[in-house]
């Protein structure tokens, strides 16, 4: 399963908006009833900082997070937002226990 890890530290001014634009992805993915992958956002305590982890399964699923409508307009505008570009690695799962998916927000 391919583990994605993205990080980056938006503009102060901008750590709401960015927020509101993850949040809305998050919607559109619950509506849309999107499968084949799991993805999480974190926003980190200083309140710039994010990390957005998607981890695929196997076989595909019903939509590409790049397909989805609010996360391309959340990816338009990240360069503006932003103090440190995103930066993504792969990344290989080592050990988990439970999922957070099962957490609330």
């Amino acid at each position: 399963m391919p583990t994605i890890i993205v990080r980056y530290r938006t503009k102060p001014e901008h750590a709401d908006e960015n927020r509101q634009l993850v949040e809305n992805v998050f919607e559109e993915l619950h509506a849309m009833g999107a499968t084949g992958f799991h993805y999480t956002t974190y926003r980190l305590e200083d309140g710039v900082s994010f990390v957005h982890v998607m981890v695929e399964e196997p076989g595909g699923g019903s939509v590409s997070l790049g397909e989805v409508p609010a996360f391309q307009r959340f990816v338009a505008g990240v360069a503006d937002r932003c103090d440190e570009p995103p930066v993504a690695m792969s990344a290989t799962v080592v050990g988990t226990h439970g999922s957070v998916a099962d957490l609330t927000v």
